[in-house]
């Protein structure tokens, strides 16, 4: 965000969404940045980003390398995530994972939406030297998450500009729209080469009650380990665990039947 546009934010919420944006500026898992950075990323002065960055670092949710003087995301962050993480039930995710994995051959990962981005919350690909975000529209995560989207999170329509990673890359919306009829009749969604040439991966939905995706579930490999053959016997290693994982994510009040 601009200063320009932000003024057309009031005060209060306006100081909020530039704090936010400097903590969205790590999301890439990259170097730690400094204010000069953050500044020339959300286009902002580098006296407002350096109060911005102060603030934050003040509240925990940054820290500073006292000899560089950059900046890296703070203790504060890292105590919320494994709040959410355990409130979210995760950790009763991985067992299930690792296991999927194992008896696939595959690496098996889990992921949620986060505005246009598809977020690996668990699984084999959460590793340091890795970010953890997917587009939506040329993965096979993304598109589970799509095309069981919960209401107000916007469709292929709604998603920025669709870059092209590979000649196989869906980049329009009409045809992504397609694409997700064809994935919630099939019940899965494929990847095949369109992030990356080698890459073959299967999606799920993990769904709650409402029958939208909480979670996608995915196994990827290569194309010689999931072959065209073996793709069923993927996609019902993969259900199985995705359903398993729509109870063991519930929480136990929602996993305790109706009082009579």
């Amino acid at each position: 965000m601009t200063e320009a546009a932000a003024v057309r934010v009031p005060g209060g919420a306006q100081a909020v969404r530039r704090a936010l944006d400097v903590l969205h500026c790590f999301h890439d898992n990259g170097p730690d940045l400094s204010a000069s950075d953050l500044a020339r990323r959300l286009g902002l002065s580098a006296s407002t980003a350096h109060r911005l960055a102060r603030t934050l670092l003040g509240a925990g949710f940054l820290e500073q390398d006292a000899r560089t003087s950059r900046y890296r995301l703070g203790p504060a962050v890292t105590e919320l995530g494994r709040l959410s993480y355990h409130q979210r039930g995760l950790h009763l995710a991985a067992p299930e994972l690792s296991d999927l994995a194992e008896r696939t051959g595959a690496t098996a990962d889990l992921a949620l939406r986060s505005g246009p981005h598809a977020v690996i919350v668990a699984g084999g690909s959460v590793t340091p030297r890795v970010g953890l975000r997917r587009p939506l529209h040329s993965t096979a995560l993304g598109k589970v998450l799509l095309a069981w989207a919960r209401p107000g999170e916007g469709g292929p329509f709604s998603l920025p500009a669709l870059p092209a990673f590979t000649d196989r890359t869906i980049v329009e919306p009409a045809a992504l729209e397609a694409e997700l009829a064809k994935v919630r009749a099939d019940f899965h969604a494929l990847n095949d080469g369109e992030s990356a040439h080698g890459v073959r991966t299967l999606a799920v939905p993990v769904l709650d009650g409402a029958g939208y995706a909480r979670f996608a579930l995915a196994v990827r490999a290569t194309p010689s380990v999931i072959t065209d053959g073996r793709i069923d016997w993927f996609l019902a290693q993969a259900r199985s665990c995705a359903r398993a994982l729509e109870v063991l994510l519930l929480s136990p009040a929602q996993r305790r039947p109706p009082a009579p």
